[in-house]
């Protein structure tokens, strides 16, 4: 069974965060102790993941968190994988220590699969500190110094683009890793006059001094690109932003030919007539018709499609019925998180994809520490009321647990204080790590929902959110009996009597609550990953371009009875 790797080296992030997050086979050249699969799989625990690795007793460190090790030298032996069947292929620190980096590359290439990624981190021989020391006279290649030994190349990225052609792959970007900004900004100042003379402009020789590497990402056929551009919310529950907006698209962010973007009202989707792009918007809502049609007309002008993120019982806000639901007329399409929700909105726009809520990585597990309490996490907007019938018998719970069982309750101060127990502690409203982070201190999770159409129309976050963090929930069977499997994934708890039975049961037998716990993480890597959905959502959004001419016709049939009226 892979490690978790918290005793890793930190990987490089720049890699990481641009390794496709749908990637089924990764290959790791270099692999080191495996620190970068280890971060990866707990990304997309899904993937197959192979490390190279020359010095033994590196692989021996790696082997727990790949699913197979070569324990070779890549100049000296290919690792036996299918050609065209790598996801992929990540050279870290490792074309710069090869005698024949090239040659190396060249063998490598036709292993990726047709839309496979070359990943590349290259030393960059433009650095600012290389033309110090030279001009200085102080060239020192020290052992453990910012030149060390290993590094028996250095490149242009001229050098690299030439080098990945001539391999056979197409250049997608690269991307700059810069320590020491500041000093790279004083010695263009300093350099400045020369370089004006020489023609160079100062701020450009800036941009290429800067980066002490470049992390290169290629592909062996030029990807469909397509451009994505996220509007979330900005108010107080900005948090279903990261969760719906921020993080699916830091997913698609990491397949080849995708640029995204995001931001608040000025963040615009605009481009050439012939570049598909989505604008997607959360929760906007277009009660006033002159508004309204005045928005849905600019976004229409812009060329983009444009996609209405929504994930809440419409029905909630007056304005969007008194408006004949133009905020879902007035679009191309709609996303939501559940077939219920779907099947509410379907009457208005039939465009419609379902992504279920997940997380974009799998935590490693903090709670069930031996020697402390259970502690039940509740941490709701708007619940105080479906909390209520349960407090009794919450609080009968915890007094005759005496300090085996506590409570930490965040945002909802009405609960905290009408909560009989001194068993209890208060987290104010916090920022989503905050909330997460809470949340993995505790090892059961309260989840009441009364049985109403909001609660119906509301989606299982929360349990994706403890379940990723090992806890065991204590959820209602509203909305939580679709996806949670009662006595496997979850308790459910209909009443407070069941609650108070539940809760006395765990007592007695923590390792219940310990064994459904471990289930729900299961659950959650198997099924509940964003990274799961990046390619559906992208082929989704791509289906919406290819169409977008019949779908905005189709919006236009929509908004023509109101314009008609008017």
């Amino acid at each position: 069974m892979p490690q978790d790797g918290a005793d890793l080296p930190t990987p490089n992030a720049d890699l990481l965060a641009r390794i496709p997050h749908d990637a089924r086979i990764v290959l790791d050249i270099g692999c080191g102790e495996g620190g970068l699969a280890a971060a990866y799989r707990r990304i997309n625990p899904r993937a197959r993941l192979f490390g190279l690795e020359a010095d033994a007793a590196l692989a021996a460190r790696a082997a727990p968190h790949h699913d197979l090790i070569f324990p070779f030298d890549i100049e000296a032996a290919m690792p036996a994988i299918a050609p065209g069947s790598v996801d992929a292929l990540v050279l870290g620190d490792v074309l710069q220590q090869l005698r024949d980096p090239w040659a190396v590359l060249q063998r490598l290439a036709p292993l990726l699969a047709p839309e496979g990624v070359a990943l590349l981190c290259l030393p960059n021989l433009e650095h600012w500190s290389f033309a110090h020391r030279l001009l200085t006279g102080h060239w020192d290649y020290a052992p453990d110094g910012l030149l060390d030994r290993a590094h028996l190349r250095w490149f242009t990225p001229s050098m690299v683009e030439d080098a990945l052609r001539q391999a056979g792959l197409t250049p997608l970007d690269r991307t700059p890793r810069i320590f020491d900004r500041e000093q790279a900004s004083a010695m263009a100042d300093a350099l400045a006059p020369a370089l004006e003379r020489l023609g160079v402009a100062r701020d450009a020789w800036a941009a290429r001094a800067a980066p002490l590497q470049w992390v290169w990402r290629a592909t062996r056929t030029p990807p469909r690109p397509m451009l994505v551009v996220a509007r979330p919310m900005q108010d107080a529950v900005a948090a279903m932003a990261e969760v719906r907006m921020l993080q699916p698209l830091r997913d698609l962010g990491t397949l080849p030919g995708v640029t995204t973007r995001a931001g608040a009202e000025e963040c615009r989707a605009d481009g050439p007539p012939e570049e598909p792009r989505v604008l997607v918007v959360q929760r906007l809502f277009l009660p006033d018709a002159a508004a309204g049609h005045g928005f849905i007309a600019g976004a229409r002008d812009s060329g983009a499609v444009l996609v209405q993120e929504f994930d809440d019982d419409p029905l909630r806000w007056p304005a969007m019925a008194e408006s004949a639901f133009l905020s879902f007329r007035g679009v191309h399409a709609v996303q939501v998180t559940t077939p219920a929700l779907a099947a509410e909105i379907a009457p208005f726009n039939p465009e419609i994809g379902i992504f279920p809520n997940g997380v974009s990585e799998l935590p490693e597990p903090v709670n069930f520490n031996p020697g402390q309490p259970l502690r039940i996490f509740f941490g709701a907007l708007n619940r105080s009321e479906d909390a209520a019938p349960f407090l009794p018998a919450l609080a009968q719970a915890l007094r005759e647990a005496q300090g085996r069982l506590a409570i930490t309750v965040l945002h909802d101060a009405q609960t905290f204080a009408a909560l009989d127990t001194p068993y209890k502690s208060f987290v104010p409203s916090a920022d989503y790590a905050t909330y997460r982070a809470t949340m993995a201190s505790c090892e059961l999770a309260f989840l009441p929902l009364a049985d109403n159409r909001f609660n119906r129309l509301k989606s299982d976050l929360k349990a994706v959110e403890a379940g990723a963090h090992r806890l065991c929930c204590l959820a209602s069977p509203t909305l939580y009996r679709d996806t949670l499997r009662d006595g496997e994934t979850a308790i459910l708890t209909p009443d407070p009597a069941a609650l108070l039975s539940t809760l006395r049961g765990l007592l007695a037998n923590p390792d219940a609550a310990r064994h459904i716990a471990d289930a729900a993480r299961d659950w959650v890597r198997a099924e509940r990953m964003t990274a799961y959905q990046a390619r559906r959502r992208l082929d989704w959004y791509r289906d919406l371009w290819s169409r977008r001419a019949a779908l905005d016709a189709a919006l236009a049939a929509r908004l023509a009875p109101a314009a008609r009226a008017a």
